[in-house]
């Protein structure tokens, strides 16, 4: 990946609707380089996918929270990983070092809503013990590309 592959990844993390004209008028290059160059970086997996940023609250998914989860001995971490990539709401789940197994990322419609996700982690049978932090506000969300990485 040279230098012009990033600027066209960092032009399109913030908005992939952007022309192939507009994008090759940037970087310095035909519409049609730009495009082959997009479907390589999409080839090569440096480009994963297209996608909207919608404003969660607007979706009625206002409250932020965090997971700090520990699987319990004798857990089945591939049972519990395909179950936070299959419930609605974890947004995001990290393997993590520490005290803690995984971080997970969560978009819920109400507070109520978090009793129900850990009820539904601890009926899953692999929780050990957890810790929430609910996010006040957002002062940096949503970066797909690291700032300085484009």
């Amino acid at each position: 990946m040279d230098e012009i592959d990033r600027r066209i990844i960092g032009l399109l993390a913030e908005d992939a609707r952007r022309a192939l004209a507009d994008i090759g008028a940037a970087v310095g290059l035909s519409a049609s380089a730009v495009n082959d160059r997009i479907h390589r970086l999409q080839a090569q997996g440096a480009i994963r996918r297209f996608t909207v940023d919608a404003d969660p609250a607007a979706l009625g998914l206002p409250v932020l929270a965090f997971a700090w989860i520990a699987l319990r001995d004798g857990a089945d971490e591939p049972a519990f990983r395909a179950f936070a990539a299959a419930h609605p709401a974890v947004i995001e789940c990290h393997h993590v070092t520490g005290p803690w197994s995984y971080l997970l990322k969560l978009r819920l419609p109400a507070l109520s809503a978090v009793e129900t996700v850990l009820a539904d982690l601890k009926a899953q049978g692999s929780l050990g013990r957890s810790e929430t932090i609910l996010a006040l506000s957002s002062a940096v969300e949503g970066a797909h590309v690291p700032r300085g990485a484009a």
